[in-house]
């Protein structure tokens, strides 16, 4: 049993992800104090006229708060001018921006990396919302600067409806049986499909993070893309045992159930799937976010690392690895990624949120030169040591 969690209260990770995860809301005062200030609304601003920063303008009108805009990015400072009352500015991957930020995932170590979606950050002035409304995954609402109220309602599912004739997926009503403001440093967690409605106390931001999982049909995507590369599928099948003729123009149930048992089963017991699967998980979902490199060598590398520098992972990129036949596999950025075996247990720990220094495994040689293409990859991150 794991030791209880302040981010959750005090019960344990165990007891969450039975009780709450993906089931009801939990609400922890000063669950995550470390969020205070790291931005404030200016920054917020600024970063969202950024080039490649993914951003969302919501205004509602001064005359009927009930009819809604938005503009998506690129923003620009005129878009800023004559605003109403009301409104809301949504930055995505927020940690791919700041370091401090993109170090607070090390504080849900309960759901796997390949869980996670991104940091958005939601900025508002007083009254300000993005309407009543759901989502269909797991976030963590943490308060990181102001206050913002929060309502929360019923679940809703695909079959809920809408209102009609506006630009965001708004509920048309709330049946709301939780009523609180969160504070700085205050979290709370929304299971997906529960109803929520936040408006801005004050001036505020509210730090989302997100957990998502795949959807079905992107699933099939990469799957078909996979076996699509395989040369030795592109053999016709073998036929099945006929008894009998049949009618030229019928497809008969039992040719239908051989043909999908020879998918399925294709399926079940393929390496090619397990790729496909993983490959999709470790797809960086905002791409234009991975910096250009400064190439590297590996001896290049050793003397970077002896000044006290540290090897992280770069937080726009994504590196997952598996288990299989008795060796560590891993992908990165939608890719699986070749690495000597030396390597592995390194990149593992990296995988897992570690930050390395240099120590008596940067020696080998073989293991430079597979973080110095790493690092040439965006993969990794070179961390100046800390001011004295």
């Amino acid at each position: 049993m794991s030791q209880p969690l302040d981010i959750l209260g005090g019960i344990t990770a165990e007891q969450f992800l039975r009780e709450y995860w993906q089931k009801k809301p939990l609400l922890v005062r000063n669950a995550l104090p470390e969020i205070i200030n790291i931005l404030e609304p200016n920054d917020v601003m600024e970063l969202a006229l950024e080039e490649h920063v993914t951003a969302r303008l919501i205004k509602q009108k001064d005359k009927d708060p009930n009819q809604w805009t938005v503009k998506s990015s690129p923003l620009i400072k005129g878009d800023f001018q004559k605003m109403p009352k009301l409104w809301t500015l949504l930055v995505q991957a927020v940690d791919h921006y700041s370091f401090d930020l993109a170090e607070l995932w090390k504080k849900f170590p309960f759901i796997p990396q390949w869980r996670r979606d991104d940091i958005m950050v939601s900025y508002a002035p007083k009254g300000g919302s993005v309407g009543k409304h759901f989502d269909f995954y797991d976030v963590f609402l943490v308060q990181g600067y102001g206050h913002r109220r929060w309502q929360l309602g019923q679940m809703c599912d695909a079959n809920t409806e809408f209102v009609a004739g506006q630009p965001l997926k708004l509920l048309p009503e709330m049946q709301v049986d939780f009523d609180e403001v969160l504070a700085p440093g205050d979290l709370l967690y929304v299971p997906p499909g529960l109803s929520h409605y936040g408006v801005a106390e004050d001036d505020c931001l509210t730090f989302s993070f997100g957990f998502r999982m795949p959807n079905m049909a992107d699933l099939m995507d990469r799957v078909s893309d996979k076996f699509a590369d395989n040369t030795f599928l592109k053999n016709p099948l073998l036929d099945i045992e006929r008894q009998q003729a049949n009618p030229i123009g019928q497809i008969t149930k039992s040719e239908l159930d051989y043909l999908k048992t020879l998918l399925l089963e294709r399926l079940q017991n393929s390496s090619e799937l397990d790729n496909a699967i993983i490959s999709l998980m470790s797809e960086p979902k905002y791409p234009d976010n991975i910096p250009e490199p400064d190439e590297i060598e590996a001896n290049d590398l050793r003397e970077i690392l002896d000044t006290g520098y540290e090897i992280l992972l770069e937080p726009a990129s994504r590196l997952l690895y598996a288990e299989q036949d008795q060796a560590l596999l891993f992908w990165a950025n939608g890719e699986q990624i070749c690495i000597s075996e030396d390597s592995s247990n390194l990149l593992k720990q990296i995988a897992d949120g570690q930050v390395l220094a240099f120590d008596q495994h940067f020696n080998h040689d073989d293991i430079l030169e597979d973080f110095a293409q790493l690092m040439n990859d965006s993969i990794l991150m070179l961390l100046p040591p800390a001011e004295e």
